[in-house]
């Protein structure tokens, strides 16, 4: 397992747009989710680093939506060279997960460019006006190492929906590479 870091998008940046496939069939757009606070994970069904925070990242997302925020998670992944990761994959994950969020498809992977993604989980905070307050990390964890408990997401989520500032101190996501399409690889990694 080769693991990589999140690119760190700039603090204050606009969240780009989009408008994806559920796993449940629907069709969710950004705009759709409401909140005082919107997190967008880029996640997958196999990687380890997802599956080692995904018991935590259940539980941690549905507590931060009871609480006022937004969440929604993005699988860009090829699924012609991963099919764990296609969509009837992803719907049963979603249930034995039990994800309350919406689990949205990527299929062109260019939410996953706009958003500067770069692995699973690569987890993203913006304010109730839709500007970048926190990228990285769920937490310090990683597979192996003790059990996840969504740390450093929950800190920024409440800070926001409190109103006070998210620390600029923040730990990158590290995680598996997005699995791109053969030729579809960003440029932002060079």
């Amino acid at each position: 397992m080769v693991a990589v870091q999140s690119t760190m998008l700039p603090l204050g940046s606009p969240a780009p747009d989009f408008a994806l496939q559920a796993a449940d069939g629907s069709s969710v757009a950004r705009d759709d989710l409401r909140g005082g606070a919107l997190v967008v994970a880029f996640i997958c069904n196999h990687c380890p680093f997802v599956r080692h925070i995904a018991p935590a990242l259940a539980t941690v997302t549905a507590e931060l939506m009871d609480a006022g925020a937004a969440v929604v998670a993005i699988n860009a992944n090829d699924p012609e060279a991963y099919p764990d990761d296609d969509l009837a994959h992803m719907a049963v994950e979603a249930t034995e997960r039990g994800y309350r969020f919406p689990y949205l498809f990527d299929a062109t992977q260019e939410v996953a460019k706009a958003y500067r993604a770069a692995c699973t989980p690569d987890l993203y905070v913006f304010d109730g006006e839709r500007r970048l307050v926190y990228r990285g990390q769920f937490d310090a964890t990683r597979p192996g190492g003790e059990p996840a408990t969504g740390a450093d997401l929950r800190a920024a989520v409440e800070a926001t929906l409190a109103g006070r500032a998210v620390a600029d101190d923040q730990a990158p996501a590290v995680g598996c590479n997005i699995k791109w399409r053969p030729g579809n690889a960003p440029d932002y990694f060079g």
